[in-house]
Protein backbone atom coordinates (compact mmCIF):
# COMPACT_ATOMS: atom_id res chain seq x y z
CA UNK A 1 0.00 0.00 0.00
CA UNK A 2 2.87 2.59 0.63
CA UNK A 3 4.85 1.68 -2.45
CA UNK A 4 1.52 2.48 -4.14
CA UNK A 5 1.45 5.97 -2.79
CA UNK A 6 4.96 5.99 -3.70
CA UNK A 7 6.92 5.52 -0.71
CA UNK A 8 9.39 2.45 0.13
CA UNK A 9 8.37 1.19 3.45
CA UNK A 10 12.55 0.44 3.41
CA UNK A 11 13.96 3.29 2.85
CA UNK A 12 11.27 6.21 3.40
CA UNK A 13 9.88 5.27 6.66
CA UNK A 14 10.87 4.79 10.35
CA UNK A 15 8.75 2.40 11.90
CA UNK A 16 7.72 2.30 15.27
CA UNK A 17 5.25 -1.30 15.74
CA UNK A 18 3.72 -1.32 19.22
CA UNK A 19 0.21 -3.62 19.98
CA UNK A 20 -3.37 -2.07 18.15
CA UNK A 21 -6.14 -0.52 19.86
CA UNK A 22 -5.06 3.13 21.07
CA UNK A 23 -5.11 4.93 18.03
CA UNK A 24 -6.17 7.93 20.16
CA UNK A 25 -2.69 7.97 21.35
CA UNK A 26 -1.58 8.04 17.87
CA UNK A 27 -3.76 10.99 16.61
CA UNK A 28 -2.71 12.87 19.74
CA UNK A 29 0.98 12.53 18.36
CA UNK A 30 -0.11 13.26 14.65
CA UNK A 31 -1.44 16.48 16.32
CA UNK A 32 1.27 17.20 18.28
CA UNK A 33 4.04 16.80 15.37
CA UNK A 34 5.81 13.61 16.82
CA UNK A 35 4.69 11.32 14.17
CA UNK A 36 4.04 11.98 10.60
CA UNK A 37 1.84 9.34 9.50
CA UNK A 38 -0.27 6.82 11.25
CA UNK A 39 -1.80 3.90 10.88
CA UNK A 40 -5.32 3.78 12.98
CA UNK A 41 -7.61 0.78 12.67
CA UNK A 42 -11.16 0.71 10.91
CA UNK A 43 -12.74 1.28 14.51
CA UNK A 44 -12.11 5.20 13.57
CA UNK A 45 -13.53 7.19 10.66
CA UNK A 46 -10.03 8.29 9.33
CA UNK A 47 -12.20 10.69 6.72
CA UNK A 48 -13.99 12.87 9.13
CA UNK A 49 -10.94 12.77 11.84
CA UNK A 50 -8.28 13.83 8.96
CA UNK A 51 -11.47 17.03 7.91
CA UNK A 52 -11.35 17.48 11.51
CA UNK A 53 -7.67 18.35 11.81
CA UNK A 54 -6.83 19.06 8.21
CA UNK A 55 -4.87 15.95 7.34
CA UNK A 56 -4.86 13.95 4.46
CA UNK A 57 -6.14 10.10 4.12
CA UNK A 58 -3.27 8.63 2.62
CA UNK A 59 -4.97 5.55 1.81
CA UNK A 60 -7.81 3.60 3.51
CA UNK A 61 -6.05 -0.08 4.08
CA UNK A 62 -9.38 -2.09 3.15
CA UNK A 63 -9.00 -0.48 -0.76
CA UNK A 64 -5.73 -2.51 -0.72
CA UNK A 65 -5.54 -5.15 1.81
CA UNK A 66 -8.51 -7.04 1.97
CA UNK A 67 -8.66 -9.45 4.89
CA UNK A 68 -11.28 -10.54 6.63
CA UNK A 69 -10.62 -10.16 10.04
CA UNK A 70 -13.96 -10.36 12.13
CA UNK A 71 -13.96 -14.14 13.54
CA UNK A 72 -12.96 -16.81 15.78
CA UNK A 73 -9.35 -18.52 14.66
CA UNK A 74 -8.23 -21.63 16.62
CA UNK A 75 -4.59 -23.40 16.11
CA UNK A 76 -5.44 -26.92 15.21
CA UNK A 77 -1.99 -28.39 16.47
CA UNK A 78 -3.37 -27.37 20.00
CA UNK A 79 -7.13 -27.18 19.81
CA UNK A 80 -9.57 -29.04 17.23
CA UNK A 81 -12.45 -26.70 15.64
CA UNK A 82 -15.06 -29.22 16.32
CA UNK A 83 -13.81 -28.83 19.98
CA UNK A 84 -16.85 -28.13 22.69
CA UNK A 85 -15.39 -24.80 23.87
CA UNK A 86 -14.56 -23.49 19.95
CA UNK A 87 -18.11 -24.19 19.11
CA UNK A 88 -18.77 -22.24 22.10
CA UNK A 89 -17.11 -19.43 21.19
CA UNK A 90 -18.22 -19.74 17.92
CA UNK A 91 -21.91 -19.37 19.11
CA UNK A 92 -21.08 -16.04 21.25
CA UNK A 93 -20.01 -14.27 18.59
CA UNK A 94 -22.58 -14.84 15.47
CA UNK A 95 -24.76 -14.04 18.75
CA UNK A 96 -22.81 -10.54 18.88
CA UNK A 97 -22.83 -10.54 15.48
CA UNK A 98 -26.65 -10.76 14.95
CA UNK A 99 -26.94 -8.19 18.11
CA UNK A 100 -24.46 -5.84 15.26
CA UNK A 101 -26.26 -6.29 12.21
CA UNK A 102 -30.03 -6.56 13.66
CA UNK A 103 -30.00 -3.53 16.70
CA UNK A 104 -27.35 -0.88 15.26
CA UNK A 105 -28.80 1.37 18.28
CA UNK A 106 -27.51 -0.89 21.06
CA UNK A 107 -24.43 -1.59 18.74
CA UNK A 108 -23.68 2.41 18.69
CA UNK A 109 -24.39 2.61 22.21
CA UNK A 110 -22.39 0.01 23.24
CA UNK A 111 -19.21 0.73 20.53
CA UNK A 112 -19.07 4.57 22.06
CA UNK A 113 -18.94 3.47 25.65
CA UNK A 114 -15.69 2.13 24.31
CA UNK A 115 -14.69 4.32 21.09
CA UNK A 116 -16.13 7.83 22.08
CA UNK A 117 -16.41 9.22 18.84
CA UNK A 118 -18.45 7.27 16.69
CA UNK A 119 -21.92 8.14 15.30
CA UNK A 120 -24.52 5.25 14.07
CA UNK A 121 -22.79 5.97 10.17
CA UNK A 122 -19.02 5.43 11.14
CA UNK A 123 -19.71 2.59 13.49
CA UNK A 124 -18.16 -0.44 11.61
CA UNK A 125 -20.79 -3.09 9.84
CA UNK A 126 -20.98 -6.49 10.42
CA UNK A 127 -22.33 -9.46 8.49
CA UNK A 128 -24.11 -12.21 10.45
CA UNK A 129 -23.04 -14.92 7.74
CA UNK A 130 -19.93 -15.83 9.35
CA UNK A 131 -17.91 -17.11 6.78
CA UNK A 132 -14.86 -15.18 5.07
CA UNK A 133 -15.02 -14.21 1.38
CA UNK A 134 -12.34 -16.95 -0.04
CA UNK A 135 -11.08 -14.83 -3.50
CA UNK A 136 -10.66 -11.68 -1.34
CA UNK A 137 -8.32 -13.84 1.36
CA UNK A 138 -6.09 -15.34 -1.83
CA UNK A 139 -6.24 -11.66 -3.01
CA UNK A 140 -4.78 -10.85 0.61
CA UNK A 141 -2.47 -13.91 1.00
CA UNK A 142 -0.84 -13.65 -2.48
CA UNK A 143 -0.21 -9.50 -1.80
CA UNK A 144 1.23 -10.12 1.75
CA UNK A 145 3.46 -13.29 0.03
CA UNK A 146 4.93 -10.81 -3.02
CA UNK A 147 5.49 -7.64 -0.31
CA UNK A 148 7.34 -10.38 1.39
CA UNK A 149 8.91 -12.03 -1.37
CA UNK A 150 8.23 -15.34 -0.66
CA UNK A 151 6.17 -17.55 -2.27
CA UNK A 152 2.25 -17.96 -1.22
CA UNK A 153 2.15 -21.47 0.44
CA UNK A 154 -0.94 -20.94 1.97
CA UNK A 155 -4.24 -20.83 0.38
CA UNK A 156 -7.55 -19.05 1.71
CA UNK A 157 -8.95 -22.69 1.88
CA UNK A 158 -6.41 -23.71 3.82
CA UNK A 159 -6.29 -20.55 6.04
CA UNK A 160 -10.13 -20.18 6.77
CA UNK A 161 -12.63 -22.57 7.84
CA UNK A 162 -15.32 -22.13 5.10
CA UNK A 163 -17.81 -25.01 5.80
CA UNK A 164 -21.04 -23.76 7.80
CA UNK A 165 -21.06 -25.54 11.36
CA UNK A 166 -24.41 -25.19 13.50
CA UNK A 167 -25.11 -22.30 14.83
Amino acid sequence: MLRRAGLDPDRDIHTVVRPPGDYGMDLRRLHDGSIDAALVGSTMAPEAIAAEHGWQVLAWVGDHFQIPTVGVAVDPTCIHPDDPAVQAVVRAHRRALRVIHGEPDTTVRHMQTFLGRHTADEAPYFTTGGQADPAVGAGAITAVAAELGVPATVTAADFYRTAATAP
